[in-house]
């Protein structure tokens, strides 16, 4: 089984981060993946390109969401991906 690389930008008192991390790791028995949050405020530059739009979520390298995580289409892509 493929290892999926799940990036969660984000940043601390983010409830929609927090909500999106909690649909991600629904499919943790499932699927085999890492989850690597970014705190956005820890570097300026990456600041500046979310700061509008976390939680920002990309698998493996995809940018697949923004703002919520729709689980049907996350399923799809880390069934897709463990191929």
């Amino acid at each position: 089984m493929t290892n999926i690389k799940i990036d969660i930008y984000s940043k601390e008192d983010c409830s929609l981060c927090e909500v999106a991390k909690a649909e991600i790791l629904k499919f943790k028995g499932k699927y085999n993946f890492q989850i690597n949050e970014i705190d956005i405020t820890k570097d300026s530059e990456i600041f500046e390109k979310f700061k509008y739009e976390i939680p920002v979520i990309f698998v493996n390298g995809k940018k697949l969401f923004k703002y919520k995580v729709e689980p049907e289409r996350l399923e799809f892509h880390l069934n897709n991906e463990s191929k």
